[in-house]
């Protein structure tokens, strides 16, 4: 079982861990409050019980479950998660209610059994503010990936989690169902751009860049690239 990955955060408001899920490897973070200890978990997509041990260990209390978008990958364990927790589950918009019907017939496709559908505590816009202990997070929507998708945004850290909006060196896929290429270029140019390039972000998948790296080098976001289009 490969460790959990961490990266401490400052100002130290909040800190946290990467814990690569599934076999698609995709990036569920773990946030959390550090005056308070506890923690939203964001992108269950499995691995509930392996995510539960992470939260001990760390001697935190689980309090939400935020949810970027409906993919199986993000959010096959939020059920479960749920569940075993009795947490709220925050997220997506509700533009991706279709993805969340779809789930257990995706996971029965790709290898992902225990992935099933769930029930949003709370739905989400753009705009709208999700707490955490005493801190909280700003919520963008940034459809094109998924119709229904959405950011997370602290921004006294200066952390994003993007979810499969934009990755280092990439952006997500958008030959998916109401997937949109101009769509999720305008997110991220008008919603994660103007957040600042010192933004450190976590993507749905690899490693962890920043915005003002992507601008620069980003073949398909970059400010060059964007001026030849």
């Amino acid at each position: 079982m490969p460790d959990a990955s961490s990266a401490s955060l400052e100002p130290p408001a909040i800190r946290a861990l990467v814990a690569p899920v599934t076999p698609l490897q995709q990036n569920c973070t773990i946030v959390w409050c550090q005056k308070t200890r506890k923690a939203a978990v964001i992108d269950p997509g499995g691995e509930v019980s392996r995510l539960r041990a992470i939260l001990e260990q760390q001697d935190l209390t689980l309090e939400k479950i935020w949810v970027t978008h409906a993919h199986l990958d993000h959010a096959g364990g939020a059920s479960a998660l749920q569940e075993a927790s009795g947490a709220p589950i925050e997220g997506p918009h509700p533009d991706d209610q279709f993805w969340i019907d779809g789930m257990a017939e995706a996971g029965a496709r790709w290898g992902m059994p225990e992935a099933r559908a769930f029930v949003p505590s709370r739905w989400l816009g753009d705009g709208d503010i999700v707490t955490l202990g005493e801190t909280h997070f700003e919520v963008f929507h940034c459809p094109g990936h998924t119709p229904g998708h959405v950011v997370f945004f602290h921004r006294q850290a200066r952390f994003a989690q993007v979810g499969d909006v934009l990755f280092a060196g990439s952006i997500g896929r958008t030959d998916f169902p109401r997937g949109d290429y101009g769509q999720l270029i305008k997110s991220i140019t008008g919603k994660l751009w103007p957040l600042g390039d010192d933004v450190t972000f976590v993507p749905g998948h690899n490693q962890i860049s920043t915005f003002g790296a992507e601008r620069r080098t980003n073949p398909f976001v970059s400010d060059a690239a964007l001026a030849q289009a």
